[in-house]
């Protein structure tokens, strides 16, 4: 048979406590059991955990101790069914003492958990004796009980209750005595647990135990006599669970991520992958190991990781991890208990999923030497070319990403690439202007590389090179004025007709057969014209300095250039003609208003001149009095006080107020002068001691201006047209009012008289009448009274006709049925009553009136016996009247 066959059957707790005089530590025994394990037979321990013991085994070649005390087989070997025996010696390192245990081993032919079902012999453990009295002082015995823990395997399948061992007190023998247990597993939750017998203290277990909840009980043991009294001391009573192999390991992930560059050395540290085990820790059951089942794909080798079976690190084995190839590895990682025995651990599996992230390893590459391109001249912000190439690398990484430079061919910085970030292409812009008339094509060398630069160790260059071609397409461009703005100097007052300058514009497309056009396209006075073909510019009026559209002495003219190209362009000049004075204005008075008291004191007038030339074609001026009329020199008098500024005074001593034209004479510098005469009108007032005047009302009304005539003129007319639009307004409402009154048009009236109310009342329900009306009928006005402006249209109109009985009037009649009777019967012999009877148009009034037609109402008569011929007379519109009642039998 083999050790896992081995068990001890039969267990001895004791102590060997050395004689007096000896180390107060001993050394401990205890005994382990285990089912279906080669190994942990037994252990030994220090008691105190203080000394170093060092261990040895009588049979080296069958059984080993380690330095902890365990005990285990270190082969499989036959076993005779007779009882085998080894010793185990045990010498303490530093005071050398000895101890030494005999080891028994029993035969049982299978051990698993079902067979733990034999009880061994039960155990009895005794309660220390009392410690005596000797002269009055304690003694304690030279030996004493000490309870060793009870082992227990977990998951025993009974029969429950299953003993474990007997309590005994050796006063039993003298004493009726009762036993029992507290703690945790008896008394205190989990309770029901261990049990014992009150009259044998025979302990028990009575279920199954699960180390993994509770790996140890602690117990105390209780001895009383039928009093209860305490007759012994309690013991501690250690159950220790022992553990089995019922748990597999668990992987705290089931996918494991990780990564590692592409390239990496053999030995690159990937990833770890953990599990745990439920079980012991420090016993087999729960010692893991770790290996590798499988990889996926198994490119460039099967075996490019190994993983230690003790940490569960990951590394690479094998150099040629290459991303552009194998992008990501599968690993089917196993975990198994038992320190990896495969026979008798418990395994468990995890996949480990390793990304092979991308380095810069590829450059890239151009798909061509040469790109083509075209550009018109003139143009920017064009793309001229699409730069293509290739990168093995991971897109959209800074080791594939592309960035380009033009490296040749390009002095002025005329082009520049940008990068696509979608498709990482290089795009060749215009960013400056190209004149194809100076530079039809060129030949740039461009570079391309990563954004970060290659890895090390790589062999290829870093950057790849390429040519572009671009060629520059001519294209129609602008005529150009040449200088632009073109200025001339030129005296005001030339005549028209007067030939100035040529402005002329020029071709840039030399390479052009075209002919340019010129325009005007600005003239703000109109003075100027342009020869179509030379551009001439020649004078089609007088130009004139002091013109408002003059600024500065400078007049601006725009001329237009068109080529007749395909699609024609055109081009613009300014001509800019600088005016030269000459002395065509004469000077005015300043201001041409002024005022003065009717005595020379203290008032005098300021006057000054206003001159539209420029020097020298203005001041010093001069300033005199015309000899004619005769009183202006007699009544004013006028003094020069310097060359821009004169002093006009009254010459008499008493001028009447009023408002008087005094003119004055003013000559200019200008070479030859130019003097005019302008009149100053001064209002003449009443003035007090300060000089101010008194009469100012009469004087502003007296000198009311033009302009304030015919603004105050302007202002009544706008208000009678206004009251005029608001007069027809009115008329044309009312006759608007008028119109839809009516409710049938009156060629469709055969009586003239209809008229449309917009309210009838409620019917029968409208029972406020004016009754008074109804029972005295002679108080009505009557209808020779009525003024004929306000007789109403459904009356019978009054006009010449022939005479006929006039119905009798009603008297007065008490009751409202003799009156409606007889005026029925009045209306019945008056021939010149209106056709009642005929269609009527009513509002509609609602249903379930009470009241019958009024169509039932016949009169007394048929009226067969009137003679209706007289309707004959009544014009067209009583014609079919007359027809229907006049027509003989018909």
């Amino acid at each position: 048979t083999s050790a896992s066959d081995l068990r001890i059957l039969s267990s001895v707790y004791h102590t060997l406590i050395p004689p007096e005089g000896s180390p107060a530590s001993a050394l401990c025994r205890t005994f382990r059991e285990y089912s279906g394990l080669r190994i942990n037979l037994l252990k030994f321990s220090n008691c105190n955990g203080k000394r170093k013991v060092q261990y040895e085994s009588s049979e080296p070649a069958d059984f080993k101790v380690d330095e902890d005390g365990m005990v285990y087989a270190v082969r499989s070997f036959p076993l005779s069914s007779e009882h085998a025996k080894f010793l185990i010696y045990a010498q303490d390192k530093e005071t050398q003492e000895k101890w030494q245990v005999a080891v028994k081993l029993s035969l049982k032919p299978t051990l698993t958990e079902e067979s733990v079902k034999e009880s061994p012999e039960v155990e009895e453990i005794v309660f220390p004796r009392q410690l005596g009295k000797h002269s009055g002082h304690l003694q304690r015995q030279k030996r004493d009980w000490v309870i060793p823990p009870i082992n227990l395997p977990e998951n025993s399948r009974g029969p429950f209750p299953q003993e474990l061992v007997r309590i005994r007190s050796d006063r039993d023998k003298n004493l009726s005595l009762r036993y029992s247990v507290t703690g945790p597993g008896a008394d205190q939750p989990p309770t029901g647990i261990f049990i014992i017998n009150p009259i044998s203290g025979q302990l028990s277990v009575t279920k199954p135990l699960d180390r993994e909840q509770i790996a140890r009980f602690h117990l105390r043991a209780h001895a009383v006599d039928i009093n209860g009294n305490q007759v012994e001391n309690p013991i501690d009573i250690v159950i220790n669970v022992i553990d089995m192999n019922d748990n597999r390991p668990e992987f705290l992930h089931q996918v494991w991520n990780g990564t590692v560059p592409e390239g990496s050395k053999p030995g690159t540290y990937v990833m770890t992958v953990t599990a745990i085990d439920a079980d012991d820790p420090n016993a087999l059951n729960g010692m893991l190991r770790y290996r590798i089942l499988s990889q996926a794909p198994s490119t460039p080798s099967p075996n490019m990781f190994t993983i230690n079976n003790e940490t569960g690190d990951i590394i690479t084995v094998a150099a040629g991890l290459d991303r552009e190839k194998v992008q990501q590895y599968t690993l089917i990682i196993q975990a198994t208990d038992m320190e990896g025995n495969p026979t008798y651990g418990l395994s468990n599996t995890a996949t480990a999923i390793i990304t092979v992230t991308d380095v810069n390893d590829n450059p890239p590459e151009f798909t061509a030497m040469t790109f083509y391109g075209e550009v018109p001249e003139n143009r920017v912000d064009v793309i001229v070319a699409n730069l293509t190439v290739t990168d093995k690398d991971q897109p959209h990484t800074p080791a594939w990403n592309a960035v380009y430079r033009i490296s040749g061919g390009d002095p002025t910085g005329r082009f520049a690439i940008q990068t696509d970030p979608n498709s990482n292409d290089g795009l060749v812009t215009v960013v400056k202007p190209i004149d194809f008339e100076t530079n039809r094509m060129f030949v740039l060398t461009v570079a391309a590389e990563n954004q970060v630069p290659l890895a090390k160790g790589i062999q290829h260059p870093p950057q790849s090179t390429a040519t572009v071609s671009v060629t520059v397409i001519d294209v129609n461009e602008n005529p150009y004025f040449a200088p632009n703005p073109k200025i001339i100097r030129q005296e005001e007052g030339l005549h028209a007709g007067t030939m100035l300058t040529t402005f002329t514009a020029q071709d840039p497309d030399r390479y052009m057969q075209q002919n340019i056009r010129y325009t005007k396209l600005s003239d703000p006075a109109n003075w100027l014209k342009i020869d179509p073909v030379n551009g001439q510019i020649t004078t089609i009026a007088i130009l004139d300095r002091e013109s408002p559209n003059v600024k500065n002495n400078i007049y601006n003219a725009t001329f237009l250039a068109s080529d007749n190209g395909i699609p024609p362009m055109s081009g613009t000049g300014t001509l800019q003609i600088y005016l030269l004075d000459i002395n065509d204005n004469a000077p005015q008075v300043l201001p041409q208003e002024a005022e003065t008291c009717e005595t020379p004191d203290p008032n005098s007038i300021n006057i000054t001149a206003l001159d539209y030339d420029i020097d020298p074609n203005a001041g010093p001026f001069a300033f005199d009095l015309p000899l004619s009329p005769v009183n202006i020199k007699r009544n004013w008098t006028i003094t020069r006080l310097n060359g821009d500024f004169a002093q006009l005074n009254l010459k008499i001593k008493f001028l009447e107020a009023g408002i008087y034209e005094v003119p004055i004479i003013i000559t200019d510098s200008g070479n030859p002068p130019k003097s005019n005469i302008s009149i100053l009108r001064v209002k003449v007032c009443q003035c007090d001691s300060n000089g101010d005047c008194t009469d100012v009302d009469r004087i502003v009304g007296a000198g009311l201006g033009t302009g304030a005539i015919i603004a105050i003129l302007l202002c009544i007319i706008i208000l009678l047209i206004l009251v005029l639009m608001f007069v027809v307004w009115m008329k044309r409402r009312d006759k608007e009012r008028q119109a839809k009154q009516l409710l049938i048009d009156p060629e469709d009236d055969v009586r003239d008289n209809i008229l449309k109310y917009d309210e009838e009342g409620g019917g029968e329900e409208d029972q406020d009448y004016d009754l008074s009306q109804l029972q005295q009928p002679d108080t009505v006005e009557p209808d020779a009274i009525k003024p004929v402006g306000i007789r109403r249209m459904d009356e019978r109109p009054i006009h010449a006709e022939p005479q006929y009985p006039v119905r009798s009037a009603a008297p007065h009649p008490g009751d409202i049925g003799d009156f409606i009777n007889e005026g029925l019967k009045a209306a019945d012999n008056d021939p010149t009553a209106p056709p009642y009877d005929s269609l009527l148009v009513f509002d509609y009034e609602g249903s379930g009136s009470t009241a019958g037609s009024l169509s039932s109402l016949n009169s007394s008569s048929s009226g067969g016996e009137q003679d209706y011929d007289y309707l004959n007379d009544w014009g067209p519109r009583f014609k079919k009247l007359a027809d229907m009642y006049g027509g003989g039998d018909d």
